[in-house]
């Protein structure tokens, strides 16, 4: 009949996951370099690709949200990340706006 092997198992999917985590965190990282890079040195406006990252961030918080699997003290952390976030970001834009 057929001879039906098994491509993959449990542990290479895993694997397989786990490198793509890694290249998206990697690829993340290289956009906001870029970002920051672009903002700094080239006066350029970047929200393009900042959206790009926050975008990726957010579909995976979703993903993980449907699938219930997002924990209180991740959500706790998210919440304090972006409360971090937002000073920051208010304290850079008063910085610009008064010097």
């Amino acid at each position: 009949m057929f001879n039906n092997k098994i491509e993959k198992d449990e542990r290479a999917v895993t694997v397989e996951k786990s490198s793509y985590s890694l290249a998206y965190k990697i690829v993340s990282f290289a956009v906001l370099v870029d970002v920051m890079y672009r903002s700094w040195f080239l006066n350029q406006a970047c929200w393009d690709l900042l959206g790009i990252v926050i975008i990726g961030g957010f579909a995976a918080t979703l993903y993980q949200t449907r699938f219930k699997i997002i924990t209180k003290t991740w959500i706790k952390a998210y919440v304090f990340v972006a409360a971090t976030a937002l000073v920051i970001a208010a304290i850079i834009v008063l910085t610009q706006l008064l010097g």
